[in-house]
């Protein structure tokens, strides 16, 4: 890793082989990544090209070894290449990997699902988390026969042309586009609110109720950092959708298995119209998920007029890796043993960071967690947005240097699964007050 502005520290590591990989990557993909955190614009530095995982553990092409806590941006719940997984993938290639018709096991993952979020009768799934919200949409269009959708600032759900917005510095603004191929007019019908702003989104209903289809929100936020709902913004959301007839849509594409077995909704006992899922439900292949009550789902072709459909959509490698891994999330004590895990690392955090003397906030939410190099509350997207991004670079390149691997940007989360040992994570809790101290010096 070359040694540059954002990040003046001597590596003491070789990570020439993915630096190579990344020049070679550049000249064939655009920005030499498929996804465009991967490329660590936000932090500076090369890009760690992975050769294999195992566990809680990455293994780059020079042969570094580092604790990860990205898990794939989350589907990892189990850690990489869990045996169970792995199995069930197995015996589904044997058998070949895609039909282009029903098979078996696309229902006995749906029944799985379905007895854990009681707010869904019926399901659907697609290949993406960005392909189930853009589909809930349009759904929840199709059955309310209104235009309007409100999303929050801060959160993302996906790179559907219609969220692709941003909120103004006022109450709430009607969204412009945030990405140059997006025109206007496709993002006439988005209004952007503040997050946890209970007042804002009264002002909207009361302004564009009888126009709104639904509020699409992701229950604990996940792309601005973590950040929780305050007391009674989801309820105050599910009021008011219920009183203007608009639709509540939750993005549980992170939170779905993350938080618990009943995802956010269950946590938090808000019930949304619709659903959508993502991630932990393919076990690490592509998936994407959303379901509703019979009456919603039963508006989709071809028992209804709104249209979706995809070539790959319950493919029985996806169905296989994902329902084994639900399997797993079922056993007795998993939770228990994942949030203790989530825990003992979040004090240790804490304690480093009081202890080296840096200030931060860190939020929590089960397996999901945030370090803002801030010291004030985080609670939306404009105090997310005060963090030092420049302290957590070189934060993050000097855990990389310590051998642990954190998300290449301050909005986004850190993922624990039950594959970390407690060593790890003791290790980890060393090499975090070992870099924050190098921070002040």
């Amino acid at each position: 890793m070359a040694e540059n502005a954002d990040n003046p520290q001597t590596p003491t590591r070789s990570t020439e082989k993915s630096a190579a990989a990344y020049e070679s990557a550049r000249k064939v993909l655009a920005g030499g990544v498929n996804s465009p955190v991967r490329a660590f614009g936000a932090v500076g530095g090369t890009p760690l090209f992975i050769a294999r995982a195992k566990g809680a553990v990455l293994v780059d092409m020079d042969g570094n070894e580092y604790i990860d806590y990205v898990g794939s941006w989350g589907p990892m719940i189990l850690g990489h290449a869990d045996e169970r997984v792995a199995a069930a993938a197995s015996k589904a290639l044997d058998k070949g990997w895609s039909y282009g018709a029903p098979t078996e096991i696309e229902t006995r993952l749906a029944e799985c699902i379905l007895g854990d979020f009681e707010s869904m009768e019926k399901i659907r799934f697609v290949n993406s988390g960005t392909e189930a919200t853009m589909s809930a949409i349009r759904l929840a269009r199709g059955f309310t026969g209104r235009d309007y959708i409100v999303k929050f600032e801060g959160c993302y759900h996906g790179h559907a042309d219609s969220l692709l917005v941003k909120g103004g510095s006022g109450l709430a603004t009607f969204a412009t586009p945030s990405s140059a191929g997006v025109p206007e007019a496709v993002t006439s019908c988005t209004i952007v609110a503040p997050y946890n702003d209970v007042d804002a989104i009264r002002q909207i209903f009361a302004q564009h109720g009888k126009k709104i289809a639904g509020v699409l929100i992701e229950p604990v936020a996940g792309n601005m950092g973590c950040v929780p709902p305050i007391e009674g913004f989801l309820a105050e959301l599910r009021k008011l959708c219920t009183d203007h007839g608009s639709l509540l849509i939750f993005d549980e594409v992170m939170t779905g298995y993350r938080v618990g077995l009943g995802g956010a909704q269950q946590l938090y006992g808000v019930t949304p119209d619709i659903t959508c899922l993502g991630k932990v439900i393919g076990g690490g292949l592509p998936v994407g998920a959303y379901g509703a009550r019979a009456e919603i789902m039963d508006k989709l072709s071809p028992l209804g007029p709104v249209y979706q459909a995809g070539t790959l959509s319950g493919n029985p490698l996806a169905m296989a890796t994902g329902l084994a891994t639900l399997q797993a999330v079922h056993e007795k004590g998993f939770y228990s043993q994942l949030e203790m895990r989530a825990a003992r690392l979040a004090e240790g955090l804490e304690a480093a960071a009081r202890h080296a003397g840096v200030p931060i906030t860190q939020n929590r939410v089960g397996s999901m967690a945030t370090v803002f190099f801030q010291p004030g509350p985080v609670t939306d997207w404009s105090s997310a947005a005060r963090s030092d991004t420049k302290l957590y670079a070189k934060f993050f390149h000097a855990m990389l240097e310590r051998g642990v691997y954190l998300a290449p940007s301050q909005y986004e989360v850190m993922f624990m699964s039950v594959a970390h040992t407690f060593e790890q994570i003791d290790a980890t809790i060393a090499a975090a007050e070992d870099a924050l101290r190098s921070l002040k010096s």
